[in-house]
């Protein structure tokens, strides 16, 4: 944190990038300064090759000046309507803008937007930590600019925003959510203002974008402890609007002096289980989704007590809907999230001595490539406070991987495609496509799957001749 101790970046903009810009603006006369994130991860030693720039003037003039200046890798895009512009320059992105001043209407998170002044700059600027700026002009070069005390946040790890937070979000509200972001990825704490300015004004989600809301939920589920994040969603209020079949597994009931667990904090450890093992965003979904259908399948037995029977198969058809609600993609990583959400109990029947080939090959079969991301989920799912249990189950986990490599090093079981498709089925017996073709094929690849033929042609191909003798049918001539 000796970054801290310095009020003159200069020797830090030592990259190319910035005598270049620097000089530019001077020749074309406009007052430029870095401004937001990169100076904030700058003071953190955090790497970032995102930078934005706020002159004042014309942004895009700048831009298109600084493109022309650094030459044929450079490469701009102009956004007029919003007098923006990006400029890409070997693993750069520069982003120019002219200082300005917005007002908001209540109905809607657009602002009014006008020429303004740096001070005006930084008060719209969502963060204190986000609103610092260093110059780049001759006469203050690499001067930092903190109206609002950011240096200071930065040292407490405090989110805080520059003005009343009321009326910050309330005119944007999608800042709540990156205000939960930001305290998630860096590990930060929400001031208290702040947090009550965010239980007041959650409501005034309603009018932000679901794909903006989602933008910034995926960013706190990539976080380091993405729990922490969802745990400041869930006492605030935001996760009730936004995702409230999470909500629902939370809280505890107890019948006859039995209770179950907490599902809602059973989900947040898996899931930070999971992000210490991969950055999958789609496996770290899967940890979310993985007991999903809980609430509606939880049941109370005199005898058993607390059940949740089928809530892998019911979670699983839930899935494509929280997806669809949630705007996110409804392609492949949909599927292998309502994959791993069907299969996640599997590996957990197999914890046996006695476990039989026939019952690996299937979950090899189902899980196909999606096996490893399958364990590591499994593995997550284990939270029990006791120990010893937990080394039990991961020892068990051990010995169903162990097999699972010995059966398909022995049978080439994952993803495997039964060796006789249906044309060859078709050909062989002059019949059209129909349920028989179907069934045939089937058959075969629950012959494989039990282990009474082997996954192979000739074998295939003999045991499909059997079954279709038992059913009247011979090969064509």
């Amino acid at each position: 944190m000796g970054a801290f101790l310095l009020m003159n970046f200069s020797d830090k903009l030592k990259d190319s990038v910035f005598p270049v810009i620097r000089e530019t603006a001077e020749e074309i006369g406009l007052e430029t300064y870095v401004i937001g994130g990169y100076v904030r991860d700058l003071l953190l030693e955090r790497k970032s090759k995102d930078i934005d720039f706020v002159c004042l003037g014309s942004g895009i003039a700048l831009a298109q000046a600084v493109c022309k200046a650094l030459g044929n890798g450079a490469k701009a895009s102009y956004f007029k309507n919003f007098g923006t512009a990006m400029v890409k320059y070997k693993d750069w992105e520069l982003e120019f803008v002219g200082a300005r001043r917005e007002s908001y209407r209540r109905g809607s998170r657009k602002p009014i937007v006008e020429d303004g002044t740096l001070e005006d700059d930084q008060n719209r600027r969502d963060f204190s930590i986000n609103a610092m700026g260093i110059s780049l002009n001759a006469t203050d070069y690499g001067e930092l600019v903190d109206p609002f005390d950011g240096v200071k946040d930065l040292k407490r790890k405090i989110i805080r925003t520059p003005l009343d937070p009321k009326v910050t979000f309330s005119d944007d509200p999608l800042r709540m959510m990156r205000a939960i972001r930001f305290a998630s990825q860096l590990g930060f704490d929400i001031a208290p203002d702040t947090f009550d300015a965010i239980l007041e004004n959650k409501e005034r989600l309603g009018i932000v974008s679901q794909e903006r809301i989602t933008d910034e939920l995926n960013k706190i589920v990539q976080s380091k402890v993405p729990s922490y994040g969802f745990n400041l969603l869930f006492h605030s209020g935001l996760l009730t609007i936004i995702f409230p079949e999470m909500v629902a597994l939370h809280g505890v009931e107890t019948v006859n002096g039995q209770t179950h667990k907490d599902n809602f904090y059973h989900t947040l450890k898996v899931l930070d289980n999971v992000s210490e093992v991969s950055d999958n965003l789609w496996l770290r979904w899967a940890a979310i989704l993985h007991d999903i259908a809980k609430p509606p399948t939880k049941r109370f037995h005199k005898k058993a007590g607390w059940t949740f029977h089928g809530h892998e198969d019911k979670g699983a058809r839930m899935v494509p809907g929280i997806f669809r609600k949630l705007k996110l993609p409804m392609d492949e990583r949909m599927h292998f999230v309502k994959k791993l959400v069907k299969l996640h109990l599997r590996p957990i029947a197999l914890v046996k001595d006695n476990i039989t080939d026939t019952a690996i090959r299937r979950l090899l079969f189902e899980a196909g490539n999606d096996i490893d991301d399958l364990m590591a989920l499994c593995r997550a799912d284990i939270t029990s406070k006791n120990h010893e249990r937990v080394k039990k189950y991961l020892r068990n986990f051990d010995k169903v991987e162990l097999k699972m490599k010995q059966v398909e090093e022995k049978d080439s079981i994952r993803n495997f495609q039964p060796p006789i498709s249906g044309e060859a089925i078709m050909e062989t017996f002059g019949i059209p496509p129909s349920k028989t073709v179907g069934d045939l094929k089937e058959a075969i690849k629950e012959a494989i799957l039990e282990g009474r033929i082997h996954n192979d042609y000739s074998e295939a191909f003999a045991f499909m001749l059997r079954e279709a003798k038992k059913i009247g049918l011979t090969k064509a001539v």
